[in-house]
This record gives C-alpha cells, structure tokens and sequence, in this order.
C-alpha cells in the first residue's frame, strides 16, 4: 500500500509551537501568516463546499486553499496562467540562461533587509545584461529579459541568486541603450551570450554602487560609522561575484518551465520531503558538488522550519520582472518590430501553453454511476456540517 505523502503542515503541526517559542519573536509578520496559512489549507479551518452523488447520497466535501504564494499546495493555476502568458511573448530565437548570484558576505544583510538586498539584486543584474549587451564592442543591441528571484538552495540554506531568460540578440541600439535609427536585429554569436568575466565585473560595480546609495539613504544597518561601511565594502571586491551562463537551451519552454515551478511556490516541493520521525525531517536534496546525485537531508524538525521561513518573501514583493525587450513600456511595439524583422527565420516551436479540454460531468467516486451535484458550503471551522445527507468524503488533496 501506497504511503500517504507526508506534507509541510505535518510538520508545522509537530513544530511550529516549539518554533515559534524559539524564533517567534524575530520572526516577520509575514512569514508568521505564511505558516499559519499553509497549516490551515485545504482543511476545515478554511471551510469549503460539499457535492452529493444523486445516484448513493455520497457527499464529498472539498476545503478551500489559502493562496499563499509560499504553500507547496496551492499556485498550479497561478503557475499556468503566468507560463502561458510568458510564452505569448516568446520571440524565434535561441535563449540564453544566466544566473547571477550574491556573495557570501551579504546574507546576513539580506536576513534583516531582504527587501533592499533582493531589490539591489534585481537592479544589478538587469542593469549589468543591458549595459553589456549595449556595448557595441560586445554586442550593441537591447534583449529582452525576464529575471526570477530563488532565495535557496539545495539544503535550504540562504543562497539569493536571479535566473534570467535572455534572448540572443535584440533591437540594434547606442552604447547608451537608445535604440539605433534604423531598426536591425543584432544576433548573438552562435553558442556565445556575453564574456563572463565582464558580466562579473560589471554586476560587482552595480551592486556596490546600490549598497552605497542605500547606505547614504540610512537603509544599511550595523555599521558604526562610514569608515566602518567603507572597510566592509572594500571586502566585497575581494571575493568572486559569481554569474554563469549556460549554452542555448534546447527550446526556452525548458527554462521557463523551470522557472514557472517556483514563480508560485518556495524552497521545496512536498514531493522532496520523505520521513518525520522522531522529531527530526528527512527530505531529498541533489548534490551538485557530487555531480547531481540524489541524497538524504535529515534535519532537527524546528531548525527545517528555521531554513524554511527564510525564503519568505517580504508583503508585495515581485519575484519574476522583465526588462529591456521585454519592460512593460514599450514591450507590443518592440516585440512586433522583432517578429517583422525575424519573420524569414524558423520560429521556435513552444509547448508551454495548456490546451484547454471540456470536463462533463464529474461521477460518484463511491458508486461510479451518480453524478455529482453542489450540496451547500462548509463555513470555515464549521467542519462537516452536511453529514446527515450520507456517506461523507473529505478531498484535502
């Protein structure tokens, strides 16, 4: 027999009070509502509806979800509507996938300023693609550019870094991101986006010149005087700002379905958690130092919570941003004037979209002949109130 799937809010039911009397008072208001939404969802606490077989009186009764953007249950609707969307603004032209990464030495300024750190991050590596590609020594062109945040990594450990979809080659443009007179489409060297190394350099410097603003602002905490934020910027340049650029994707439908799985959801997917026991969670993890192998991670339950809460992202905040090409101002007219330009080349086929099926009528699970009709709502805590009409059914899936 089959295991039920062990789920997050069994573990917030076996720890989130000996997590909350550890952490609870440093803990953000909204990472306090991701966990208590995630604990509540799909359960009676949210109420729901109740539908009844017309053929045994069977009732099924299906709890609402809360929509927090951080439960691993709930998005898959969000996720479909925003890969859709981002395919219709596909171009037929290779994709390139960077990713920029932070340091080290800015974690512990991103725990307490998540909002000005991921913000910087975006800045940065937006403004680093664009000028780069701008430069007629590298390129001399405008892409089109989509950037989503990942705060984690395997281990769940802090580990903030932006994935980019970047289309390989764009509008011809001025060294000063002006879009040339005469529109051209600039197209990258086969296999090759832009020298990695200059990405670095340049992604450094941005990033720096943020944090500097910011502290001019009053928004970089910790620091005695500026001689004491100067020193510590200085050690920044001491370290390697990492940006990898990987070959042309096989189609982009491959990085964006990537991408679509966390646009919606953080950290981890239930799928990766196996065993609760004793206190301690087990769930899978990849190792990419081992060359990608698939191991064990067992962890004390209240410090999973700890790594967990820290991928909770701050009230509004807009993990998935387009820029260039692909910025909301301009974005119809720019991306007609590259398909007009690119129509001789073959398009690249994309199966990203869902195809829509009509549904009929949804059949009794008990009987398999009767089908199923609206019964009446469940008032959230009221649990099941409509037991009295049959045999009850309680879809928490």
């Amino acid at each position: 027999m089959e295991r039920d799937r062990l789920r997050l809010a069994d573990l917030l039911a076996a720890h989130a009070e000996p997590f909350l009397q550890r952490y609870g008072t440093t803990l953000p208001a909204v990472a306090r509502r991701a966990l208590a939404d995630v604990q509540a969802c799909r359960t009676a606490a949210l109420g729901g509806h109740a539908r009844r077989c017309l053929a045994c009186g069977h009732v099924e009764v299906h709890y609402r979800s809360c929509g927090n953007r951080h439960c691993p249950r709930c998005g898959a609707g969000k996720r479909a509507a925003w890969l859709e969307r981002e395919a219709h603004l596909l171009l037929p032209v290779a994709y390139h996938h960077v990713v920029f990464t932070l340091p080290a030495q800015l974690h512990p300024l991103a725990r307490c300023r998540p909002r000005l750190v991921y913000d910087l991050l975006f800045h940065a590596a937006s403004a680093t693609v664009q000028e780069v590609a701008a430069d007629p020594k590298h390129l001399g062109a405008q892409v089109g550019l989509l950037l989503v945040l990942h705060t984690w990594g395997q281990n769940l450990h802090l580990h903030p870094h932006v994935h980019g979809l970047v289309t390989a080659g764009g509008l011809a443009c001025e060294a000063d991101g002006r879009l040339a007179a005469l529109p051209r489409w600039v197209g990258c060297r086969p296999g090759f986006f832009l020298p990695v190394r200059v990405l670095s350099r340049v992604y450094r410097g941005q990033f720096v010149a943020g944090l500097r603003a910011a502290y001019g602002r009053g928004e970089v905490p910790g620091f005695a005087d500026a001689a004491a934020f100067a020193a510590w910027l200085a050690g920044l340049y001491q370290h390697d700002w990492v940006v990898y650029a990987k070959p042309p994707a096989p189609g982009p439908e491959v990085v964006l379905k990537y991408l679509a799985r966390y646009v919606c959801r953080v950290a981890l997917s239930e799928s990766r958690l196996l065993r609760l026991e004793e206190g301690r969670v087990t769930f899978a993890v990849k190792d990419y130092a081992a060359g990608g192998r698939h191991k064990e991670l067992t962890l004390e339950g209240v410090e999973f919570l700890r790594r967990w809460t820290q991928h909770v992202l701050p009230r509004g905040f807009v993990a998935a941003r387009h820029y260039g090409l692909l910025a909301n101002r301009g974005r119809e007219q720019k991306l007609a004037l590259c398909r007009r330009l690119l129509w001789p080349r073959v398009a690249v086929p994309v199966g990203v979209t869902a195809v829509a099926t009509e549904r009929g009528p949804e059949l009794c699970p008990r009987c398999g002949e009767g089908v199923l009709v609206c019964a009446g709502e469940v008032a959230p805590g009221a649990g099941v109130a409509v037991s009295a009409l049959g045999g009850v059914g309680v879809d928490s899936s």
